[in-house]
């Protein structure tokens, strides 16, 4: 839904929004600071702020008394103790562009009464994302330690600070009261480590490591915080008995002096230019800093000044966060390396220094194809400017739909290397030829199953969960039974046991594996010697065919020997075969051609026929739709369904004999359109298609 520009919302809209968004605010604020599992991005939430912020700047007697505003943080967790800040911990506005930098400056001089010639000096430094800790000092010795909570009051943390190699527990030359402030975080190389061990232990991994690091600071047992690598950047204060500079970069130093570990890359800088500039240096430097950063914070540095500006009712009139921009990311571009799939396409992959991109910690990126690499498209069209990649470029990297890393730019002014990637024309798994067909955007081995990569994930593919699905035998015991010589292809799965006379006694021998657990995957391999026709079909792993292809194919044909004969009479992809084929609805010319090529081609042919003499294949499910009245038809679900799952409803369609499609097109006869339906529900309106709402369906086809 579109939003409404802040200066056309009415009373009512703005009251209305101002609710939805505090109740939005409010969850933000809870997955992250209470639960330390955030439901949005920083750049997300960020937006709700402001667009707070913009509503009640526009209305303010309609500010709210839970006003996003006006809170910090979020309700304390339970299971520690209270602990009221004596002075109270705030947060930051937010700047994202350098004109809000200018801003800045233009508010404090103007605060101050200084004349526009004069300048004020900042300090820059790295916003580190983490978790924020205040620890109070009495005559030098640590007496506790909180979390932010929020802003007065915070969690007890202090038997896990105290594990904490980077907090000192006593000081030298302290002033008598003092709270140092600063923020609990962990470097990209022990978070790395700490998922490895987690994963081990078959424990919780971590998504980043301001996750881990608040998980970890916030454990009941402070003897699992000791086990977890956090560090601590001190970089401010709270009360004092006596100060500690009159500038912010000598209070700075005077805690380094202390003993506390500060942000080397703090700097002063004398105005909106330096500041920016600094912005830049840092965000240059962000791949390689080894723990993350989300932005550069500047504060006034004359403390004088900093008191006479005081604070907003959440955050400091003399200091902001400049956000760097959302999603994006420059790192390092360490190696490219070609991974081999089970197709035999040649992958390209960028191996980066980490980064944090979008929440997530991304060491690796999709780089494509041998085109991308050269800065052109399919077509031979430069893209990136024609910028090519290149080994140990900086590259900016972004997640695609926050899930897939990709690089987008390339960043010339860094580049050091004077060598153009060469992309390899044979297979570097088995040195085969890679061979890329006219029109084809990728290059392909073609050892086929001689080809180890191709062979390891074809057996992969054929024990998926859509698959042959035999417990016990995943995708680590089907490469760890190939690199051992037990298993080359799907037929040799059914052999283990018949083809070492003693395969049980050898598999229990084998570190890991004991005579229960042995007995217990031969009978699942012996359980899955009868399989439905369609998992049959989709564990072979023929290019393009999939699993909703895989069940159209089974339900076409019914059984084995059918739907063998027809791929061979299919052969010279013309007649009646080849057309019965083609007109299977979801099946078209670029799947049909690599299924029946794979029928029958001699060597692949040869692997199938010895993996069927293993098998009682069951013919497909023919529905009972004898008096259905979507019997024949083909029916499309979109949008969101409230009384069933998707999986629910395409299962009950076809049980009724309809064929269930992913998309609309005139041979659709009703299309099922649930809230949220969009594209499709449009094309089926033009295409004049009966669309029924999901009671109408079930009304349809009798509840």
């Amino acid at each position: 839904m579109a939003v409404k520009a802040v200066e056309t919302l009415n009373e009512k809209d703005a009251r209305e929004e101002l609710a939805e968004l505090a109740e939005k605010i409010a969850a933000a604020n809870r997955a992250y600071h209470t639960e330390d599992a955030p439901e949005i991005s920083d750049a997300d939430y960020d937006g709700l702020k402001r667009r707070n912020s913009e509503i009640e700047a526009r209305f303010p007697h309609l500010k709210r008394a839970d006003s996003p505003s006006d809170q910090v943080g979020a309700a304390l967790a339970e299971g520690f103790t209270k602990v009221r800040h004596a002075v109270r911990m705030m947060s930051l506005s937010n700047a994202f562009d350098d004109e809000d930098i200018a801003d800045f400056d233009i508010s404090v001089r103007r605060y101050l009464g200084l004349s526009a010639d004069e300048t004020v000096s900042y300090t820059a430094e790295p916003k580190i994302d983490g978790l924020s800790l205040s620890l109070r000092y009495e005559n030098g010795i640590l007496m506790q330690a909180a979390t932010r909570g929020d802003g007065a009051e915070g969690e007890n943390v202090t038997a896990n600070a105290r594990t904490i190699d980077d907090i000192p527990e006593r000081l030298d030359g302290a002033p008598e009261i003092l709270e140092v402030r600063g923020e609990v975080y962990m470097s990209h190389a022990d978070f790395a480590a700490l998922n490895a061990r987690q994963a081990e232990r078959g424990g919780k991994t971590f998504a980043n490591p301001r996750n881990a690091a608040a998980g970890s600071l916030r454990q009941l047992d402070s003897s699992i915080t000791r086990d977890r690598p956090l560090r601590f950047f001190a970089y401010s204060w709270g009360e004092l008995s006596e100060p500690l500079s009159e500038t912010q970069m000598g209070a700075i130093d005077r805690l380094r002096s202390l003993g506390f570990q500060t942000n080397a890359l703090t700097a002063v800088c004398h105005g909106p230019d330096d500041m920016l500039a600094q912005f830049r240096k840092i965000e240059a430097q962000r791949a390689t800093l080894g723990y993350d950063i989300d932005g550069v914070v500047y504060k006034v540095n004359d403390l004088g000044f900093q008191a006479r500006m005081g604070f907003r009712s959440t955050t400091p009139r003399w200091a902001i966060a400049h956000k760097f921009p959302a999603e994006l990311a420059w790192t390092r571009l360490e190696s490219i390396d070609i991974q081999v799939g089970r197709t035999g396409a040649l992958s390209p992959v960028a191996r980066l220094a980490p980064v944090t991109v979008g929440g997530v910690v991304v060491s690796n990126a999709t780089l494509h194809n041998e085109d991308y690499i050269a800065g052109r498209d399919n077509e031979g069209n430069p893209i990136r400017d024609g910028k090519d990649i290149r080994e140990g470029d900086w590259v900016q990297v972004y997640r695609a739909g926050d899930v897939i890393p990709k690089v987008a730019d390339v960043d010339l002014s860094r580049r050091t290397n004077d060598t153009a990637f060469v992309f390899p024309e044979v297979c570097p798994e088995c040195g085969s030829d890679a061979i890329r067909e006219p029109g084809d955007a990728v290059r392909r081995c073609s050892g086929g199953m001689i080809c180890p990569a191709q062979a390891i994930e074809k057996l992969k593919h054929f024990v998926s969960r859509a698959a042959f699905d035999i417990e016990g035998l995943g995708a680590k015991q089907v490469e760890q039974f190939y690199n051992d010589g037990w298993i080359k292809e799907p037929a040799d799965i059914f052999e283990l046991k018949s083809g070492y006379g003693s395969g049980l006694q050898q598999l229990r021998n084998r570190e890991g594996w004991g005579e229960k657990s042995a007995a217990k995957l031969f009978d699942a391999i012996d359980e899955r010697r009868t399989i439905p026709l369609r998992r049959v079909i989709f564990a072979l792993g023929i290019r393009h065919v999939g699993e909703s292809a895989s069940n159209l194919l089974a339900r076409h044909y019914g059984g084995w020997t059918t739907f063998e004969k027809a791929m061979v009479d299919a052969a010279p992809m013309e007649g009646a075969a080849w057309d019965e084929l083609m007109a299977i609805d979801g099946v078209g010319a670029v799947l049909a051609q690599s299924l029946v090529s794979a029928m029958n081609q001699p060597a692949e042919r040869a692997s199938i026929d010895r993996l069927v003499a293993h098998l009682h294949i069951q013919d497909a499910e023919r529905p009972n739709s004898e008096g259905s009245p979507v019997a024949g038809k083909t029916v499309v679900f979109t949008g969101t369904l409230e009384k069933m799952t998707r999986a629910e409803a395409k299962a009950r369609a076809e049980a009724l004999g309809a064929k269930v499609s992913g998309s609309v097109s005139a041979k659709t006869d009703i299309l099922v359109a649930g809230p949220g339906a969009g594209s499709k529900e449009k094309k089926a309106q033009e295409l004049g298609l009966t669309i029924l709402d999901e009671d109408a369906w079930l009304e349809l086809i009798g509840g």
